[in-house]
């Protein structure tokens, strides 16, 4: 009779820690403050593959986290919490590619979404919670016709270039051969050249 008594106040005793333990939140993924991270914003469901091993050169030479950063625009007719799963739904693959790149060489990967009524907005609030060691953005492609295509616009440009909090470079990729967007099946083909836009 007292082995029962004994036996059940162990399982009960092991039930109320499992249970506590369970409620606890999960701790947040440690990351060593000697790491740098490089954040990558872009949105509008490309990414050129010259930014893109850009960063992953840069960060494999500073042995830094590469931060692919999607910015999903949030419409004025929703609130700013609405899921927006079909940006969503573009924004996750494109990631997933992003993300398999950077590992193939080696660059660890930390991926983000966020949300905001206008790229600068989403990369305001962003800001306002993580710290990042440079940022590398995108300036539109000029395509064979003549058209901008892709990357942020000038106006965002000269808002992140005053407003970043840490070293930038922006990145603009030679016209592109072909009139196709740059999608997600072209993330990590091999890159055209690029030039320097600008620097702060």
């Amino acid at each position: 009779m007292i082995v029962l008594v004994v036996v059940l106040a162990v399982l009960v005793v092991a039930l109320a820690v499992a249970l506590v333990h369970r409620s606890r939140p999960p701790k947040a993924l440690q990351v060593p403050r000697t790491v740098r991270r490089i954040l990558v914003p872009f949105t509008g469901g490309s990414l050129d593959p010259t930014v893109l091993n850009a960063a992953i050169r840069i960060a494999r030479a500073e042995d830094a986290v590469l931060v692919p950063a999607y910015l999903l625009i949030v419409p004025l007719e929703y609130s700013e919490d609405s899921p927006l799963l079909n940006q969503v739904a573009v924004a996750m693959p494109l990631l997933e590619a992003v993300e398999n790149a950077a590992l193939r060489c080696g660059v660890p990967v930390d991926a983000r979404i966020e949300k905001g009524r206008s790229p600068t907005h989403a990369l305001r609030r962003l800001w306002e919670v993580e710290q990042f060691d440079r940022v590398i953005a995108s300036a539109p492609t000029a395509s064979d016709n003549g058209n901008a295509r892709g990357g942020f616009t000038p106006r965002d440009l000269t808002w992140i270039l005053t407003n970043a909090p840490s070293e930038t470079l922006v990145l603009k990729p030679a016209p592109a051969e072909d009139d196709e967007p740059v999608q997600t099946q072209h993330v990590g083909r091999r890159p055209r050249r690029s030039r320097v836009l600008a620097q702060t």
